[in-house]
């Protein structure tokens, strides 16, 4: 199971592909963002959920929340992934999947799967909305959609 609603997301600090280590409440001080988990870069799924990310992004954008994309793959990987698909965000390499397991999206049974699971956070980290289906792609980005869509879901 996810990490619930109105909890306080886990502070961590990974790898970017920007250059830079990513720490959530450092770098997403009063600033809401969606962190999306996904099993493997150039996998069908997590190219069809990228590019649905990628292809909304102005939603998001013009709402002024960041996305996030976090997975086990390395950062060599995910910076091809990023530029084979022109992905206008940042993606954070979880390579030993610590991170992974903060935020329950491993599998029980297999630890080194992430599950397709995605938070919608606050300006203060709270967890505002969350999706996990590990074989619909394209239903977290609009279940996203429609979470930000909601009056006052996301606070400023």
């Amino acid at each position: 199971m996810p990490l619930p609603v109105n909890q306080k997301a886990p502070d961590f600090t990974l790898p970017s592909t920007n250059g830079r280590n990513f720490s959530l409440y450092k770098d997403m001080l009063a600033k809401p963002c969606i962190l999306y988990f996904y099993p493997k870069d150039f996998s069908v799924g997590c190219t069809n959920e990228a590019c649905s990310f990628r292809d909304t992004f102005e939603v998001f954008n013009e709402l002024d929340i960041k996305i996030i994309g976090i997975s086990r793959d390395s950062l060599e990987s995910h910076q091809k992934f990023k530029k084979t698909l022109n992905l206008p965000f940042d993606l954070l390499a979880d390579e030993g999947g610590k991170v992974c397991a903060l935020y329950k999206t491993q599998l029980p049974l297999v630890p080194s799967f992430t599950k397709r699971t995605t938070y919608l956070l606050d300006k203060n980290q709270i967890i505002l909305a969350v999706y996990e289906n590990i074989f619909s792609s394209k239903r977290h980005i609009k279940m996203m959609v429609e979470q930000v869509s909601k009056p006052l879901s996301v606070s400023r």
